[in-house]
């Protein structure tokens, strides 16, 4: 019998759930710490994770009946990849799957952050009205820069069209012409940084993107310029972004995920009104979420059954 563990971030559940093999073993529930994850994996033959499941080495090691792991989503920075392959255990994911969502989940707080709508709320909720409220910014006839031009930066890139915004992209990775196809130039870091009135960061969190924007990176953003960050938190330094829209060193910030997630209540990041902030939700549509987990349900029981996976299923 194979005994699958299921996280419960992987809704709606009910979809993988009549996906697997009906003499499966399926548990839903998976701690987001390394030792819940250890005493939750112990006796699983497949795990179903989204980022939220630390998949360390150690993690890894603990589960010793472990044979596949499936992974929603496009990151896998939340699983030691190698530590899986040294062991034997197979790691598919679903690049590129949610895309479009991410992109428009961009695209969303791109614009409540320059018509600041957390300030707005606030009026409300403390009796107030209009008249006390910031005036925000026109997105079309803006430059707008996307750090990282894959799957996530391109569909930004297209949902900009009708905004007759300058386009500029940085992704060393890309070549030129995937740029040319939206209208957008492929330019330096610091240009983008320089001259856009929105960043987006698009970009996977590796070795070479962590941290990529700190100190000296947002002080060469403009005063009103805000940035927008959906890739992952650790790309962007947190202390330096929070030093910077308390200052008024940048216009703001749209914000889906985070440098430590969960993101408390306490954070300060809470308490500033040029800060837009979702809970890292911006691949969770029910039209994505439907086609993800069908697609990785199948390359999971595919490769239970020792069959052969298309390449880009599996991790790298």
């Amino acid at each position: 019998m194979i005994r699958a563990a299921i996280d419960q971030d992987i809704t709606p559940t009910d979809r993988l759930l009549e996906r697997l093999p009906t003499d499966w073993d399926a548990t839903v529930g998976l701690g987001s710490t390394e030792a819940e994850a250890r005493a939750d994996l112990a006796d699983a033959d497949v795990a179903f994770v989204t980022s939220r499941v630390p998949l360390t080495t150690a993690v890894v090691a603990a589960a010793s009946d472990l044979d596949v792991i499936g992974k929603l989503g496009t990151g896998l920075d939340s699983v030691e990849v190698a530590a899986a392959r040294d062991r034997g255990v197979e790691v598919t994911y679903t690049p590129g799957m949610n895309a479009l969502s991410v992109a428009e989940h961009t695209l969303a707080l791109t614009l409540a952050t320059a018509r600041r709508l957390t300030e707005a709320r606030h009026l409300i909720e403390t009796d107030r009205w209009r008249d006390d409220v910031h005036l925000g910014t026109r997105l079309s006839g803006s430059t707008v820069g996307i750090v990282g031009f894959g799957n996530v930066g391109k569909r930004v890139g297209s949902l900009l069209g009708g905004f007759d915004v300058d386009l500029l992209v940085h992704d060393p990775y890309v070549p030129e012409i995937d740029g040319e196809l939206v209208g957008a130039e492929h330019v330096p870091l610091e240009t983008v940084l320089a001259e856009s009135d929105v960043v987006c960061v698009t970009a996977e969190l590796t070795d070479e993107t962590r941290g990529l924007l700190g100190e000296e990176e947002l002080a060469a953003m403009s005063e009103s310029a805000i940035l927008v960050n959906t890739a992952r938190g650790p790309i962007v330094q947190r202390d330096p972004l929070l030093d910077a829209l308390q200052t008024g060193a940048i216009a703001g910030a749209g914000l889906d995920v985070h440098h430590d997630e969960p993101l408390g209540s306490d954070s300060p990041f809470l308490t500033l009104d040029n800060a837009v902030l979702t809970p890292h939700t911006a691949s969770m549509t029910l039209e994505s979420r439907q086609e993800t987990i069908a697609r990785l349900a199948e390359n999971v029981r595919t490769l239970v059954a020792g069959e052969t996976l298309p390449e880009r299923y599996l991790a790298p």
